[in-house]
C-alpha cells in the first residue's frame, strides 16, 4: 500500500515564565548577555496545520496576531521548507492559530508558536529532522525558541539560547496577571540600557534558590508602568510564595502551592484593565508529551 502523508497535524504551544532573569551586559554582537531560568507552564496556544494546494496561509482568532511573513510561524515554516530543500515559495499548508497566550507579555507565545511549527511540519512533511537540527533552526528565529523544544526547568545563558537542563522545579500553581498593555522586548532592554550607566555590574552567579531569584528588567519596566509593581505586591499579599514580572513583561506571575489559593488570587486580581489566568508549571516529561504533534 502506498504511504500517504498526514492531512492535518495539531500541536500545542505552551507558555513560559522566567523564574529568574539576570542581565549581565551587552555582548559584542549587540545582544544582551543573560542568565535566566525558564519554566514551562500549561497555558497554551493551539495550532492546526493542514495540507492543501495553494500559497502558505495563516488564520487566527486574534486580530493582533500577524497573518503574514512577519509572524514567527511563517518564518519557522519557511526555514524548515528551505532546510528540506524544497523549491519555490513556501506553499501548500494552511495554519490555524488559536491564541490564548497574550502577546507582548513576556510569556513567549510567539517563540512557542514557532517551535510548535517546527515540530508539526516535521511530522506533516515527514522530514524526520533531528532535535539538534530543529534547535539550530529555532536559534536562528529567536533566543527563546530553542527552550520551547525542550520545556521543563532550563537554564539559559549567553543570549538565553545556550541551554542546560535543570532538575524540575517544585510543582506550583501559577497565577498570571496581564495588564491591557504590552511591552516590547526591544523597549524593555532599551530601558535597562539607559539605567545601566548608574548601575553596578550584575553578579555572575546563577540563581538556583527562590530567595535568589530576581528579574533585572522588572525595575526599569515598572518605572514606566507602575501597575506591574502593584500586581507583584498584590500577588505576594494574596499568598504567592514568589512573584515577579516574566521576561520583558508585561505579564506578572505568582507561584502558589495550593490550587484554591491560586484561583482565589486570580479572581481578586482580575479587573477591567487586567486579565488573569490560573495555570500550573509542567515538568519536562509532561511538556514533551503535551506538545507532541498529533495527526488528525
Amino acid at each position: 500500500m502506498k504511504r500517504t502523508d498526514p492531512r492535518s497535524v495539531r500541536a500545542r504551544a505552551c507558555a513560559k515564565i522566567n523564574l529568574t532573569l539576570r542581565v549581565l551586559g551587552i555582548r559584542p554582537d549587540g545582544y544582551h548577555e543573560l542568565r535566566t531560568t525558564f519554566q514551562s507552564v500549561a497555558l497554551h496556544d493551539t495550532l492546526i496545520f493542514t495540507s492543501r494546494p495553494g500559497p502558505f496561509a495563516i488564520m487566527t482568532n486574534d486580530a493582533r496576531c500577524a497573518a503574514d511573513a512577519s509572524n514567527l510561524v511563517w518564518k519557522a515554516a519557511d526555514r524548515l521548507w528551505r532546510k528540506a530543500r524544497r523549491t519555490g515559495a513556501l506553499r501548500d499548508v494552511q495554519v490555524h492559530i488559536t491564541k490564548r497566550i497574550p502577546m507582548e507579555a513576556g510569556l513567549g507565545g510567539g517563540s512557542s508558536d514557532a517551535a510548535a511549527t517546527l515540530r508539526a511540519l516535521d511530522v506533516l512533511w515527514r522530514l524526520n529532522a533531528s532535535a539538534t537540527e530543529l534547535e539550530d533552526i529555532g536559534r536562528g528565529l529567536g533566543a527563546d525558541v530553542p527552550f520551547f523544544l525542550k520545556g521543563g526547568t532550563v537554564l539559559g545563558v549567553e543570549r538565553g539560547d545556550l541551554l542546560f537542563r535543570l532538575e524540575d522545579a517544585s510543582p506550583a500553581w501559577v497565577v498570571l496577571a496581564c495588564p491591557d498593555f504590552g511591552v516590547s522586548t526591544r523597549d524593555a532592554y532599551g530601558w535597562w540600557d539607559e539605567a545601566d550607566r548608574a548601575r553596578r555590574p550584575a553578579p555572575r552567579s546563577v540563581a538556583t534558590r527562590e530567595e535568589e531569584w530576581v528579574n533585572d528588567l522588572q525595575k526599569p519596566v515598572a518605572a514606566r508602568h507602575r501597575l506591574i509593581s502593584k500586581l507583584v505586591q498584590q500577588l505576594k499579599q494574596a499568598g504567592a510564595r514568589y512573584s515577579a514580572m516574566s521576561g520583558s513583561g508585561s505579564a506578572v506571575f505568582g507561584l502558589f502551592d495550593d490550587r484554591a489559593a491560586a484561583t482565589e488570587a486570580a479572581t481578586a486580581l482580575s479587573a477591567p484593565h487586567v486579565t488573569t489566568w490560573t495555570t500550573r508549571t509542567t515538568s519536562r516529561r509532561e511538556f514533551l508529551r503535551v506538545t507532541a504533534p498529533i495527526q488528525i
